[in-house]
């Protein structure tokens, strides 16, 4: 008995089959005749060095849209900063509306701002400082003399222009903080 192989699935159909008993892949036209049974070509029949090009533009293009996409959405360097100093000039809004005031006659360094990201200043006499914190965030204050000097070290928490804490110290290593909403 006379066989014929599918083109597509290699199964071993009769010679009188019309369609492929395996994959139903049409083996005669509507008149009868055998079709061509010659394997079918694929647009995928390349080299491996093509492919290999292929994927290697494939991965260099996504690493390239990986970077783009994470450069920017990082953000600069004046959006990381977590304190903005105030000159007195500026309105509270009700966005940030905590300011701290350090007053101290000498030398001090301090602390401020959300507890995860407390921001360092220092400096002499008195200095107010607007903190990038809202409203029902936490406020960490903690300020130090650095001069050992004998005089009143104060700090302050305001809140729209109203102090809501405050804490001083008059030893001359002294070192005093405030936490607000905790």
């Amino acid at each position: 008995m006379n066989m014929v192989k599918c083109p597509r699935c290699g199964y071993e159909n009769s010679a009188t089959a019309t369609y492929c008993d395996n994959c139903a892949y049409l083996l005669t036209d509507h008149k009868g005749n055998r079709l061509n049974n010659n394997k079918r070509t694929s647009s995928w029949n390349m080299g491996v060095a093509k492919k290999i090009v292929i994927v290697l533009g494939i991965v260099v293009i996504a690493l390239l849209l990986f970077s783009f996409v994470y450069n920017n959405s990082q953000p600069s360097s004046e959006e990381a900063l977590n304190v903005i100093t105030d000159n007195g000039s500026l309105n509270h809004s009700d966005s940030y509306p905590y300011t701290a005031v350090v007053k101290y006659d000498g030398s001090w360094y301090s602390r401020m701002g959300d507890p995860n990201y407390l921001v360092d200043q220092a400096g002499t006499g008195q200095k107010r400082v607007l903190l990038d914190c809202a409203s029902w965030e936490r406020v960490h204050i903690m300020a130090q003399k650095e001069d050992a000097g004998e005089g009143n070290l104060t700090i302050q928490l305001l809140k729209n222009g109203q102090v809501v804490a405050q804490n001083s110290t008059t030893n001359a290593t002294g070192s005093i903080e405030i936490n607000y909403n905790y």
